[in-house]
């Protein structure tokens, strides 16, 4: 994770957002004080991240994906053509 001052943040600001975005990749904003960093990251990399999150810590969701994994990993698969009707 890269990590960069407040005012070099501030001063690159539209910058770094586009970078983020664009990279999914997650910036340590710094301050003098430590208990006022910060990370950014883009939403939408957030929402995937906490989604994860979810499964994890929803027990159903995490054993279905669990064994989605298995039967994948087995060859126990369909393919199927997706096709506009």
């Amino acid at each position: 994770m890269e990590a960069i001052t407040y005012s070099a943040f501030r001063n690159g600001l539209k910058g770094k957002m586009r970078e983020l975005r664009d990279n999914a990749e997650v910036l340590l904003v710094t301050n003098n004080d430590p208990s006022e960093n910060i990370v950014v990251m883009n939403a939408r990399d957030y929402e995937n991240m906490m989604e994860t999150v979810r499964i994890y810590e929803n027990p159903y969701l995490y054993e279905k994906l669990k064994r989605g994994i298995v039967e994948v990993e087995a060859g126990n698969i369909l393919a199927r053509d997706i096709t506009d009707d």
